[in-house]
């Protein structure tokens, strides 16, 4: 891992910086009305785009986007991920379907399905899967034990999820019904936030790529036979 410069020190704080806003802006959302009179137990975070108060999960989504660009700086900054990667591509493509998240409203049951709200759906389950993989390649060539961790419980938040849709046909009963999907979703988003926390703090990290769990061992200089004389 190369050197902590100005720029990886900035990015990965931009990063850190895009988190907790994210967290402050939606975790308002749950506390404040009339966003506070969501379920969430049994309704998405996307429920909040359709209120009056939609501005502030915006803000808090796109924050989070922008913090997850910052950190892809940082880690290429470092020599932790390369420019053009699987883990960079991986990050961007989060990043990207968060930003599409905002632009594509969910659909309003009130009016019924539309494009913008299929777009909004498949940004969604792609941004759920692509992040957890990027912590977990990572976190592998960093030696970094919680961006891994991390990935492997938003990957099973995301296995709950697949889990019930795919044992709808047997069930008979709708996947969103037959879990509370509210809760799930939300387990979901903050073990993902972490991941990309944890992936920041990496970047800012002042071990080395080949210890980060380890440091360099510090060898120390045999005093001078002069040096020894003279404390006898």
């Amino acid at each position: 891992m190369a050197a902590i410069t100005p720029w990886s020190r900035a990015t990965g704080n931009l990063g850190l910086l895009g988190v907790a806003a994210s967290v402050i802006t939606i975790g308002l959302l749950h506390v404040l009305p009339p966003s506070s009179q969501v379920s969430p137990v049994r309704r998405t975070i996307s429920e909040y785009a359709l209120l009056e108060d939609a501005w502030v999960f915006n803000v808090g989504v796109m924050a989070l986007a922008i913090g997850s660009f910052a950190v892809i700086a940082a880690l290429v900054s470092r020599q932790v991920i390369k420019p053009l990667s699987s883990a960079s591509i991986l990050i961007g493509l989060w990043a990207v379907c968060l930003i599409a998240i905002v632009a594509f409203p969910k659909n309003n049951g009130a009016i019924g399905p539309s494009f913008g709200g299929m777009i909004h759906r498949y940004a969604s389950v792609v941004a759920f899967v692509t992040l957890p993989i990027a912590a977990i390649i990572v976190g592998r060539k960093a030696k970094a034990a919680w961006p891994m961790w991390l990935g492997v419980l938003s990957l099973g938040w995301f296995a709950f999820i697949l889990g019930a849709v795919m044992l709808q046909p047997a069930t008979g009963v709708r996947w969103w019904v037959a879990i509370p999907l509210g809760a799930v979703e939300r387990g979901l988003l903050i073990t993902e936030v972490a991941a990309v926390a944890a992936l920041a703090c990496v970047a800012l990290s002042s071990l080395r790529s080949d210890g980060l769990g380890r440091r360099e061992p510090v060898i120390s200089t045999p005093p001078h036979a002069a040096d020894i004389s003279a404390v006898r």
